[in-house]
Order: structure tokens, then sequence, then C-alpha cells
């Protein structure tokens, strides 16, 4: 088969790396991809959100699959415009990446078909935005501009200041553009977060390993909100029976909810859930792969993944037993200094090999481009330095190890990474 992977960060080098490992894959092409995977995937300057010019692209290299990796394209409808062309896809048509594309989407769909979630408001004005809050005097609570937003569309406000400075900034200076032209404001919910992706066919789900994020830029999850600076899976306050609640009230019942409103949802879908006392509940949808999260479950599935989106294409993903490796896996995400806000690029990066990787490692490239044969850095998020082990003290361990041998000027990564799951681990025993 030949395959095209729509996306150039983290994520897809990680599903570069998974599909290289299978023996049913003659060719596989990215675009527009980075450095890193330029070593195991043959790149094409096509950006992501060009949908003409990546149809153009499929049609020229005959491709047999696309997969669209990022939320932008799949809610543009590139699956759609795939499809349309005959070829077969991973990633959920337009109809059914609106669970992403709007937060006001989901939260109704969530509230008409009873799947627990935080209580929440819209506003498409400012100003009843603001009175709302003034009324209900209550913090921190939740503020999310509807659109898309590169996964910073969301403010936790302490108090009502900034509460007002991120209504401001989002419905008035637009810093996300249209994104912001709608608002939620939610409670703030408190528990363990967990990330659970899932592979589906619109009738059939089934959850993959579930991992923990670090989404805040310094230790001891300070500072700003950023795309992820990590992650480890599987996340131990996700038990058994927890699982099986959330199956129960959450997974089935959105799958079902989607084929009810004629949107049904094949691909990866991702539950963002809160582990609170009252039980599961969901804090935000994504319609495809999580990064970092990608980086950690991925190198744990033990399954073709050919034969899983076979099985989703063809839906008979209820026939498939998708295997999983024991153990666990740790992903230590190396940042440009000033992320998530303003940094410099280009400059070179050193300790990895002539692959861009590490010994014992994976190491993927998220924002990095090959100039001759030097690695430089091209991008807010730079390299995610993954280890898979027995448990998470080995992965964690090794993670670190060869993040320690790798360097460029003004890196940043977090010290922290693993420390909450160490300690949840820790009071099991």
């Amino acid at each position: 088969m030949k395959i095209l992977v729509v996306g150039g960060g983290g994520r897809e080098h990680a599903i570069v790396m998974k599909l290289a490992e299978s023996p049913k894959v003659d060719a596989l092409y990215c675009a527009p991809g980075n450095g890193g995977i330029a070593k195991y995937a043959q790149c094409f300057p096509v950006k992501a959100t060009d949908i003409d010019g990546m149809v153009k692209l499929a049609k020229e290299l005959a491709v047999d699959l696309v997969f669209v990796a990022p939320d932008d394209p799949l809610v543009l409808g590139m699956a759609d415009a795939m499809q349309a062309e005959g070829f077969m896809t991973f990633g959920p048509k337009k109809n059914a990446a609106i669970l992403e594309g709007s937060k006001v989407f989901s939260k109704e769909l969530m509230q008409k078909y009873h799947i627990p979630t935080a209580e929440y408001r819209v506003f498409d004005d400012p100003k009843a935005a603001e009175a709302y809050l003034k009324d209900k005097n209550e913090y921190p609570t939740v503020i999310k501009a509807d659109g898309l937003a590169l996964g910073k569309g969301v403010v936790i406000a302490q108090n009502e200041k900034e509460a007002f400075d991120a209504i401001a900034s989002i419905m008035e200076d637009k810093i996300f553009g249209e994104s912001g032209s709608q608002i939620v404001i939610e409670e703030f919910l408190t528990g363990p977060e967990v990330s659970v992706l899932s592979f589906t066919d619109g009738k059939t789900v089934k959850p993959m390993v579930s991992s923990m994020d670090h989404k805040r830029a310094l230790d001891g999850d300070q500072g700003l909100n950023t795309g992820g600076m990590g992650t480890v899976a599987p996340n131990p306050y996700y038990t058994a029976d927890i699982a099986q609640q959330c199956m129960d009230t959450i997974f089935l019942p959105t799958i079902r909810a989607m084929q009810e409103e004629g949107r049904p949802f094949t691909g990866c879908l991702y539950f963002g859930l809160m582990l609170t006392p009252k039980g599961p509940k969901v804090i935000e949808y994504n319609c495809r792969f999580g990064d970092p999260e990608t980086q950690v479950v991925l190198p744990l599935l033990d399954t073709d993944l050919v034969d899983i989106m076979l099985a989703i294409w063809n839906g008979t993903l209820d026939q498939l037993d998708i295997r999983w490796k024991n153990g666990c896996a740790a992903c230590v995400v190396m940042a440009s200094g000033g992320y998530p806000k303003k940094y410099v690029t280009g400059l070179p990066i050193s300790g990895l090999d002539e692959n861009g990787q590490t010994a014992n490692c994976f190491v993927y490239h998220a924002g990095t481009k090959l100039d001759d044969e030097t690695f430089l850095t091209a991008g807010g998020r730079v390299l995610g330095v993954t280890a898979t082990g027995p448990r998470l003290t080995n992965a964690l361990s090794h993670a670190y190890e060869a993040a320690e041998k790798i360097s460029f000027e003004k890196l940043h990564k977090r010290s922290d990474i693993g420390l909450r799951a160490l300690k949840a681990l820790a009071e099991k025993e």
C-alpha cells in the first residue's frame, strides 16, 4: 500500500514511524512533513490545510490511503474531498469533525444526549458574558473559544479581572480569529485529567492505552498553557472500573449520538476527561490523535496500524482484536526557549544521529527542518523524546537520559514529567 500522511509535527512523525513497521506498506509520503519525518517518508511542501493541493498530490502519487492527522484540515473537510476523488481515508468527515471544530456544538450534543460534562453557558456578546460572570461570581472559571485555537483556546481564570481579560482578548481582540466569535463559559472541574484516544468506525469504539498530558510550560504545572510538554502512558488514575464507566456513560453514548445526528464519526476520537468526585466528565473532544499523546500511545500498539485503518474503513472494527504491549511509555518535549510565546528558530540541534534519532529511544520531530544534513529548530515544540520500559520509572529515566544528550541554544524542557503519575502509583501500592 502507498500511504500519504497529512501534517508535519511530532504526532505525524509517530504515525509515520508506526506505519513504517507494517509489512503492508510499500511507500510512505508525508506533506508537509519535517526534518525527522523526511528520513522515513518522502516529504512534499504542501500545506496541511491546502485541500486542493493535497488532493492533487494524492492523485500524482496514486496513493491507496490518505491519513489526515491534524484537526484543521479535518474540520475544513479534507476527508470529504479525498473520498470524493475515490481515496480511502483515515479521519472523520467535516460534519463529524465539528465535534472538535465547535465547542458550542460539542457541549450542546452532550447536553442533548446526557453525556456528563461541566455546566456551561454560550455567549456571542462580550458584555453579556461579563454580566453573567459578575452575577455568578465563582472562581476559578473556564473560558473557551468556540473554534480551533491550536490547543491554546482555553483560559482558566482565577478572578474577575483574568476572566474579563480573556473575554476581551478572545472576542474583541480576536487573538484566535473567527474561532473566538462565540465563547463557552464552564464550571471549573477538579480531579485527575485523563486522555483516552480511541479507534472507531462509527459503530464500535475501541479505546487505546490511556495517557496523561502535561500542558503547562513550567515545572509544577505552572506557567502558560501549551500544546503539551510531555506525556506518560498508561495513566495510573484510569483504572479498569473507571474505563468501564467511561465506556458506558461517555464513549458509546458519544458514538451513538453522532450516529443519531447523521454525523457518523470514523477515525480517532480523543476523549479529554476529568475524573471528578462525581464520576468521569468530558472536558473536550478532539477529532484526531492528540499531540503529544500519540507519541506515547502508538509505541505501545502491537497490532498493525494498517489493519486497524482498513477495519475502520470497512466498518468491521468489531471483528478486530487490537493488542497492546505490556509496559509504559514516557515522552519529554524539548521546546524552544520562550515557547508558547515568542521564540527563535533555525538553531542547529546536536546529539542526534543521521536519522535524527538517539540510542534506546524514539525521537519524534515536531518542529525541525533538515538543512543539508543538519537538523535545525523550526517550531515551538521541537522534539519529543520517547522511551518505553516495563515500568514507568524505567521509561522516564531512559527518556530523560536521552534528552540530556540532545541540545540546542535556548532549549527548554520540564524536569518533572511523570511525577504526578509516579505519585499516583505510589499511593496505589
